[in-house]
């Protein structure tokens, strides 16, 4: 059975804290703009190997970032072109640690540079992260260190649109993975291949073998079809059957590349 993970404590009442302060604030029709110091979030691009430096100069033009990439292959039908990738093609998966104070101007500058407002030509996301290297983030802060954060346009739980679905199956199942995923509602993916580590402590508890050789499939879905998708997976390719996977979901902000409608709504909000 698939469960969502629960927010910690703290996470829960700063999530209910700006809540209550944007409806009173809409309430008497004020929008809260408290500034906030800069954090770091992880910008995920997946983009035609072709485009892989023009992305990085994207960032550069505008931001400071510490990025590392790595080779996956879309999975979508010719057909789909509301998620990323068209059909069976190579792709390279950019990660990307950016200042929160360049969010928005650096998704701007890639949906614009990657041209990611024509639908199908790639994705990028921002995934909110938890912890980070001391060190890492205190590099990444003082590039941006005269910069702050719009409080009223911090993304959360109740604001977050969409999820990525991450499924680790033994090599060889990806692909009845990705049909599994599109029968419940998914339309498209990105495999990555992979070899797991030394996980034998972990097995003992699980009490289940994982495979060596895995391949490792990203899916971005609508929130209200993540449970679907990803119950499904468990289903057919979880950790009780052949496929051995393990199914997890993250939170996902700002988006570029999805959809023609979130696009056109991207446009008019920076307009």
């Amino acid at each position: 059975m698939i469960v969502e993970a629960r927010q910690s404590k703290k996470e829960n009442v700063r999530d209910a804290l700006r809540a209550a302060g944007e409806t009173l604030g809409s309430r008497f029709g004020v929008r809260t703009s408290q500034r906030l110091p800069n954090r770091v979030k992880l910008l995920v691009s997946i983009v035609a190997a072709k485009d892989e430096a023009r992305l990085r100069e994207a960032i550069d033009e505008c931001s400071v970032s510490l990025a590392v990439s790595f080779a996956g292959t879309g999975t979508a039908h010719s057909q789909v072109l509301d998620y990323l990738g068209i059909g069976e093609s190579e792709k390279v998966i950019i990660l990307s640690l950016i200042p929160e104070s360049d969010e928005e101007l650096i998704m701007r500058e890639i949906r614009t540079k990657i041209s990611l407002y024509l639908v199908g030509r790639g994705i990028s996301f921002t995934v909110p992260l938890t912890g980070i290297s001391e060190i890492v983030a205190g590099g990444i802060a003082r590039a941006a260190a005269e910069k702050t954060v719009d409080g009223s346009k911090i993304m959360t739980s109740e604001t977050r649109q969409y999820d990525l679905i991450v499924a680790a199956v033994a090599a060889g199942f990806a692909e009845e993975a990705m049909e599994t995923a599109r029968a419940a509602g998914a339309a498209g993916g990105t495999i990555i291949h992979a070899h797991a580590m030394n996980n034998a402590k972990a097995e003992q508890f699980i009490g289940i073998s994982l495979m060596q050789e895995q391949d490792i499939l990203l899916i971005l879905t609508k929130r209200e079809g993540k449970l679907p998708i990803m119950q499904a997976l468990f289903d057919k390719v979880g950790l009780k059957t052949q496929a051995g996977g393990v199914i997890i979901s993250l939170p996902v902000d700002r988006t570029a590349g999805i959809s023609a409608a979130d696009e056109a709504a991207a446009t008019e909000e920076n307009a």
